[in-house]
């Protein structure tokens, strides 16, 4: 039977054959005529051809895909191969984990646990972990023959504090995993198919741990006071860890949630004391059990650590775990917006596990800090900075169900406006969880979102006002609780515009802090941070000027008029806000204009010389360094033009420049002098008083310093007469080298001759 092709059937596919009939063809082999594989230097063709290529061009062909590429990698090489094997070498690690073990050993085999980078290069964890035990019975060394080498006093105490310490890598695993990290910056949560004892409970791997310390005990005349003490302590401390693991069920009660931190800090110092009675077992750990690992990178070898600097990671994790907890103590939304930003500024860093932590408090089940809603954390947030006592947040708009009540369109309004607003004002809090550097990317997203807000808040409060005005004339009353609203207030937009500012602010500041800047850019970057807080130094009064002149007429009033109580403190409350905003603003102000127009004057005086630059010129680099802040319509963006002409000041001689930054820093040094002073409720900073008070003691040094850098040139331009290059030398520190890390003073000093 053959295909006949139908009327739609190509000619193509008419002519294939279904090979029934016709035979298949045989062909005729080739004829080998080849001498043999003959190999071709080609090492001298392959450097002139790509010494033809430029810089940044590479040529690829398109069917050489990334699996020829790792298909190309040479096997048998150590550092990517896992399965290479040197000769002698023995494929599996042979280390005999039955073996009886000294006390000063199992001592040693824990710290060394302790300063591994991986707990997937130890004999000891990979004997508990494989297989995956279902109950704690299967949680040994020893599964097949010897069972009875468990029950040796030292493998028992070890056993428990491995079981101990996988759990608590479990409970950090899925912490970090379950919060907002970045895997490539923050932490590896890979586990190569480990489960970490996840089918075992904590209350069985705590049983095992106080078994363990109770044969520490019984061990006691035999082991020596020193070594139980140090077995017992280790022990103690991977007990109260998975204690503090567990804190966020205590959320609700913040010193509950703190005894674990605070006990484990107490043992630490004999943990430490402790250490010199170890002895170290190298060979219980082994870069071959990465062999069994599911991963599909190259083996790595063991980094191991100092036991101080393991140490001193671990302290570091219980005192910011016992400082966490502050964060509980909820006295305003701008307290805690001050403890995010200072307890996360800390150098050296709180670990990622405290800042992931730090959001399961801030962010868990759809509330803030344990039983707070986002709601209130908003109206609270509102009332300090634009809102004091204003009936838009009167909570009693709510129970009003006609719906043509302007009261009640204004509590729609609102809760629209709250859920507009709910994400961008909430990642705020979020982003101070993160690294430094992921803290500066993330703002400049941010602030292109309350950019839209600020449009969006505009146009609301327009029709909020409208709304106002509708309950007088309809002689309609608000709560008394509340103040009337004034015809012209922009209350909305005022706070999303204070807040973008301030955003701005930081991402300047963040990047002088991560050294974003080159020296010779240090000028014009400062020059645009005083753009920014003068910015707003300009707006804030506004909303001042009026709350003063309300809370004098409240105080004048006759005392049957007067309002709640509560009204005035709110309205002084946002007094003080205002103040502190205010003065930090001008310290900002004041100390970036002073160290913009001392750069500049380095730059005249050929004290600072730019490097060579054949890739890039200055209007590239503006580019640059402007692109978080191109999409924003308030304030505009300013041209390259302009932000040349400000950082240059052609028209102000050297002389007039320096005197002009002498005179701002002074105003800043005032208003630092000022903040110092404030109570922890004046500069809302209830809860981290000491690390703020600390950031502007800080800040006046570094103003002192400027000053005095700013005295250094003008003496040696006094005393020039030559006219010549003046005799200085001037050195930019790094930022870990200065006062603080947003104020990057030049060091200068006379030439040594």
């Amino acid at each position: 039977m053959t295909f006949n092709p139908g009327i739609d059937v190509p000619d193509e596919l008419s002519r294939l054959s279904l090979g029934q009939d016709t035979p298949p063809r045989i062909r005729d082999a080739p004829e080998l005529n080849n001498t043999g594989t003959i190999p071709v230097d080609i090492t001298e063709k392959f450097k002139k051809a790509s010494s033809a290529l430029q810089p940044g061009e590479i040529v690829k062909d398109e069917f050489f895909t990334l699996f020829e590429s790792v298909g190309a990698l040479e096997i048998m090489d150590p550092k990517m191969d896992s399965g290479c094997v040197k000769p002698g070498d023995e494929f599996e690690e042979l280390y005999d984990v039955s073996k009886p073990l000294l006390p000063e050993e199992v001592l040693g085999i824990i710290d060394q646990l302790l300063c591994h980078e991986t707990v997937f290069t130890s004999v000891y964890v990979e004997s508990l972990m494989m297989p995956d035990p279902t109950h704690i019975e299967e949680a040994v060394f020893v599964r097949r023959g010897d069972t009875q080498a468990d029950a040796q006093p030292m493998l028992q105490v070890l056993r428990a504090y491995c079981l101990g310490m996988l759990k608590a890598c479990a409970y950090v695993n899925e912490r970090v995993k379950s919060e907002h990290y970045y895997e490539e910056e923050d932490f590896v949560t890979n586990t190569y198919n480990r489960t970490l004892l996840g089918s075992l409970s904590t209350a069985d791997i705590r049983a095992e741990l106080n078994d363990a310390a109770n044969v520490v005990q019984k061990q006691r005349e035999h082991l020596g006071g020193e070594i139980s003490e140090a077995l017992s302590s280790r022990l103690k401390l991977r007990d109260i860890f998975l204690s503090a693991a567990e804190c966020p069920q205590f959320v609700a009660q913040p010193d509950l949630a703190r005894q674990p931190w605070e006990t484990a800090l107490m043992l630490l110092p004999t943990i430490k004391a402790t250490h010199g009675l170890s002895k170290q077992v190298d060979e219980s750990f082994s870069v071959k059990l990465q062999r069994k690992l599911a991963s599909t990178v190259p083996p790595r070898p063991i980094v191991k650590l100092s036991f101080e600097n393991a140490f001193g990671h671990l302290d570091r994790l219980f005192k910011d775990g016992c400082e966490l907890i502050n964060v509980l103590s909820y006295t305003n939304s701008q307290c805690l917006q001050t403890f995010l930003r200072h307890f996360q500024a800390k150098k050296p860093q709180p670990l990622v596990y405290v800042r992931t932590l730090l959001q399961t408090f801030l962010f868990d089940a759809m509330e803030m800090l344990g039983g707070m809603s986002i709601r209130m954390i908003m109206d609270d947030d509102l009332a300090i900075v634009s809102l004091p006592a204003s009936p838009y947040l009167d909570r009693a708009n709510d129970d009003i169900e006609v719906l043509h009540d302007p009261r009640f369109i204004i509590s729609q309004q609102m809760e629209a406006f709250r859920k507009r607003a709910a994400e961008p004002f909430l990642d705020i809090f979020r982003t101070f969880c993160q690294n430094r550097c992921r803290v500066r990317r993330t703002l400049c997203h941010n602030i292109e979102r309350w950019d839209q807000l600020q449009a969006d808040a505009e146009q609301l409060d327009l029709e909020l006002q409208a709304r106002a005005q509708e309950v007088n004339l309809a002689g309609q009353k608000f709560s008394p609780n509340t103040i009337p609203v004034e015809d012209d207030a922009w209350s909305l937009s005022m706070w999303t515009y204070l807040y973008k500012l301030r955003q701005m602010e930081w991402i300047v500041q963040l990047g002088f802090e991560l050294e974003v800047y080159q020296p010779d850019e240090l000028a014009g970057m400062y020059w645009y941070l005083s753009y920014l807080s003068k910015t707003r130094i300009e707006y804030v009064p506004r909303l001042r000027k009026t709350l003063t002149e309300r809370v004098k007429d409240l105080r004048e009033s006759p005392a049957q008029n007067r309002r709640n109580p509560a009204v005035e403190r709110q309205m002084l409350r946002t007094l003080e806000w205002i103040r502190l905003s205010l003065l930090d603003a001008v310290v900002t102000w004041g100390l970036s204009e002073a160290l913009a127009s001392l750069y500049t004057a380095c730059s005249r005086l050929e004290l600072l010389t730019p490097p060579p630059r054949p890739y890039s010129n200055d209007e590239l680099r503006y580019e640059l360094r402007m692109k978080p802040f191109a999409k924003i319509e308030t304030p505009g963006p300013i041209s390259f033009e302009q932000f040349a002409a400000h950082t240059s000041q052609q028209g102000v001689s050297t002389e007039e420049l320096l005197l002009e930054a002498s005179k701002a820093m002074t105003d800043a040094k005032k208003a630092c002098e000022s903040m110092s002073k404030m109570t922890p409720e004046e500069s809302f900073s209830v809860g981290s008083h000491d690390r703020w008070l600390a950031s502007i003691k800080n800040t006046l040094k570094s103003c002192i310093a400027t000053g005095l850098a700013i005295a250094t040139v003008q003496k040696a331009m006094r005393e020039d007469t030559r006219g010549g290059k003046l005799k200085l030398t001037v050195e930019v520190p790094t930022p870990d080298k200065t006062y603080h890390e947003w104020w990057i003073v030049p060091k200068i000093a006379p030439e040594s001759t």
